[in-house]
Parts: structure tokens; sequence; C-alpha cells
């Protein structure tokens, strides 16, 4: 089963200083965050923001293309999540039907953003999400509070910036 979500926000990682992409779904009450790269993170902050520039930028290109060739972007889905890599398919429509394509998550929400394709999450990856590993730590998990507020009260201003929809 999948579950449809949106783009909540962006924020900074304060410890590593890498972007995390947050998705909540539609009734705001299961998030899922997504650790991504500085390029995708400014690609669809600039959309979040609708921020234009002179010339497309790589997801845009790729939306121009999609338009020229009458490829629509029917979904995207955040398929799965493998020691600790989530994985995500872009599902194109073209004359032909429906075909799946392999993206990473933060390439397949910065398309959709530009697409308004709807966001799916396999529940599985939102279980996954939740459990712990060997390397991780659930902070993530409702009944954590106390981790979420020491992390929160040790941030500066200035490391956490956040871009709401």
């Amino acid at each position: 089963m999948f579950k449809e979500m949106k783009v909540s926000g962006l924020v900074m990682d304060p410890q590593t200083n890498t972007p995390i992409l947050i998705l909540k779904d539609l009734e705001e009450e299961t998030s899922l965050p997504i650790w991504i790269g500085l390029l995708e993170a400014t690609s669809i902050a600039t959309e979040l923001e609708k921020i234009r520039f002179p010339r497309p930028m790589t997801h845009d290109l790729i939306k121009n293309c999609f338009d020229h060739l009458n490829i629509t972007v029917e979904r995207i889905e955040v398929s799965d999540l493998r020691n600790n890599t989530y994985f995500a398919l872009i599902y194109l429509r073209d004359n032909d039907g429906v075909s799946p394509i392999d993206a990473r998550p933060s390439d397949a929400i910065a398309i959709a953003l530009r697409t308004n394709a709807p966001i799916f999450v396999n529940e599985e990856v939102l279980a996954k999400s939740q459990k712990a590993d060997d390397t991780l730590e659930p902070i993530f998990e409702e009944d954590n509070k106390e981790k979420w507020a020491e992390l929160l009260e040790n941030l500066d201003p200035k490391d956490f910036s956040k871009y709401k929809m």
C-alpha cells in the first residue's frame, strides 16, 4: 500500500550540514525525513519558492523535455529503503502507456513539484524508517520527544533554515 504525501519543508541537519527533505502525509500525521544532496535541495527549494532562472536548471530541463515529448508524470513513489538508502520510481505516461523509471527520491520529488504530480510513499518504507538500525537512533519516533527537544534547543538559527509550502 502507498500513502500520498506532500513536501512539508527542507531543513538543514545541524550536525552534518546536510539538507533533509521532510514529507508529510495529507493528514499531517506521519513524517518521513530523507537526507538529500545540496544540489537537489536547492532545486526543490527554488521550486517551493517559485524562483525562476533565465536558463533552465536540470529538473526544469527534464520537465521541458517531457512537455516537448508529450509525456506526463503520473506520480512518483518512494518505493523502498535498503541500507539507509531510499529508492523511488517516476511513472511516466506517453501514448503507449505508463512506464516506471528508477530515480533518487530527491530528483523524483524535484520533478514531481514541477509537474504537479502526486507523491506516494510505500507504507513499508514508512515502517522501516521508524525502526532503529545498527547506525541510527530512531529520533523521529513520536515517543522520543526528549531527544527532539534536546536537538532543537541546541540549534543555532543560522544553522537551521526551512522553506515551507
